[in-house]
C-alpha cells in the first residue's frame, strides 16, 4: 500500500526525514473559522502529529461559503466549530491526534494550551487576541505565524521569537474599535482566504521541518483580486519593543486588554477596551448601515440589529443589549465594531 504521504514526501524540501518530522510535530490553530478551517485542514493532510483547535464560536449558515470543514448537518446538531472540526479531521487522517478547545483564548489558559506546541498558527478575527498570542509566544520562545484575510486582501508574517521581529514591534497599539473593516461589515473572498491560509500553512511547515532559513521573514500582502502580492520588509524601531526587548507581556499579565462587565437588570454586557480616541462614528456608520439600524450623534452611535442594541462612544466602551453572555457579547463586538 502506498504510503500516504508518498508525494510530499518525494519534495526535496520534505524527504523522509521531514515528514518523520511532522509526525511528531505539534501545532495549536487558534481560531477555526474561514482562516482556521483551512489550516487545520492542511495540518492534518500534511501529518503534523498532534494538532490542538481553540475555537469559542459555533457554526451558522454564512460560515458554509468559506469554512471547508462544515456542512449544513453541523448547523442542525448544534456543534461548536471546534468539535465539528476535530470530527471530520479524525475521518481524514486517523493517525494525527486532534484536541478541540472549546474556549475563549484567554490570559488565564493560554500558556497551558501553548506549552507543548512547537508552532502556532493565527486564524482569528480581532487583534487583542493577536497581541496575547504574541505575548505567550514571545515568552514561551514558540515560533508563530500572524495572518489575517478581510475583504480581497490579507497579510501573513512569520514570528520567531530572538530572531524576527514580533507583533508589537510593527503594531504598536490596538487599533482603535470601529477604525478597521471586520469580515461581517465589508465581506471576504474565499479565494484570498485560501491563498493566505495556504501561504501561512507552508510557512509553518518551514518551523516544523526545522528549515527558518527559508522562511521569508517579510510581512507578505495579497489581494487575490487585483493579483496585487508585496513583500514588505519589517525592522525593529529605534525605541525597545516592550514584548520582546524588555520582556513586558501586558496582555499576558492582563494589564491591557478588554474589560466586560455585565450591567445588572439591563440584559446587557459593557465591554471596554484600552482608552482609546479618534473613533469615525460616520465611517463605522458607514460599515454597519447594510446590517442593521444607525443613527449618532458627537457622543455615541447606536447600532441595531434585532434581538441586539449596541451603543458605542467614543472611547470605543460599547454596551451591547440583547445578552449577558460575555462569550457572545465579545463574538459579538469582534463582528461588528471590530478591534
Amino acid at each position: 500500500m502506498t504510503n500516504r504521504y508518498f508525494k510530499q514526501i518525494l519534495l526535496a524540501e520534505i524527504g523522509e526525514e521531514g515528514q518523520k518530522r511532522l509526525n511528531a510535530s505539534s501545532a495549536v490553530v487558534v481560531g477555526c473559522g474561514a482562516l482556521g478551517s483551512v489550516i487545520s485542514n492542511s495540518l492534518v493532510r500534511f501529518g503534523v502529529g498532534r494538532v490542538t483547535i481553540v475555537d469559542r464560536d459555533f457554526i451558522e449558515i454564512d460560515n458554509l461559503a468559506r469554512q471547508i470543514l462544515f456542512d449544513e448537518e453541523d448547523i442542525t446538531r448544534g456543534l461548536p466549530k471546534a468539535i465539528s472540526a476535530a470530527e471530520k479531521l479524525r475521518r481524514i487522517n486517523s493517525e494525527v491526534t486532534i484536541e478541540p478547545v472549546v474556549a475563549d483564548l484567554t490570559a488565564a489558559n493560554i500558556e497551558g494550551i501553548f506549552k507543548n506546541a512547537d508552532v502556532v498558527l493565527d486564524g482569528t478575527d480581532n487583534f487583542e487576541t493577536r497581541f496575547l498570542i504574541n505575548d505567550a509566544c514571545v515568552k514561551l520562545g514558540i515560533p508563530w505565524i500572524y495572518a489575517g484575510v478581510v475583504a480581497t486582501y490579507g497579510m501573513v508574517f512569520s514570528i520567531v521569537p530572538g530572531e524576527t521581529p514580533c507583533l508589537q514591534c510593527f503594531i504598536n497599539e490596538l487599533p482603535a474599535p470601529g477604525s478597521a473593516p471586520t469580515c461581517d461589515t465589508v465581506g471576504v473572498l474565499g479565494t484570498a482566504v485560501n491563498i493566505v491560509s495556504s501561504i501561512e500553512v507552508t510557512e509553518a511547515l518551514k518551523i516544523l521541518l526545522g528549515r527558518r532559513e527559508d522562511l521569508i521573514k517579510k510581512l507578505i500582502y495579497i489581494d487575490a483580486w487585483y493579483g496585487t502580492w508585496k513583500l514588505l520588509e519589517l525592522k525593529k524601531g529605534e525605541k525597545q519593543c516592550p514584548v520582546c526587548d524588555e520582556r513586558q507581556f501586558a496582555y499576558l499579565e492582563q494589564k491591557k486588554g478588554t474589560r466586560l462587565a455585565g450591567l445588572c437588570g439591563q440584559n446587557a454586557v459593557q465591554i471596554s477596551p484600552p482608552a482609546l480616541t479618534g473613533i469615525s462614528f460616520s465611517d463605522l456608520a458607514s460599515r454597519l448601515r447594510p446590517h442593521g439600524e444607525v443613527t449618532y450623534n458627537d457622543y455615541m452611535l447606536r447600532f441595531t440589529i434585532p434581538p441586539h442594541e449596541f451603543t458605542v462612544f467614543p472611547d470605543g466602551r460599547t454596551i451591547i443589549k440583547g445578552t449577558t453572555d460575555e462569550s457572545e457579547a465579545k463574538i459579538l463586538f469582534a463582528k461588528y465594531i471590530g478591534a
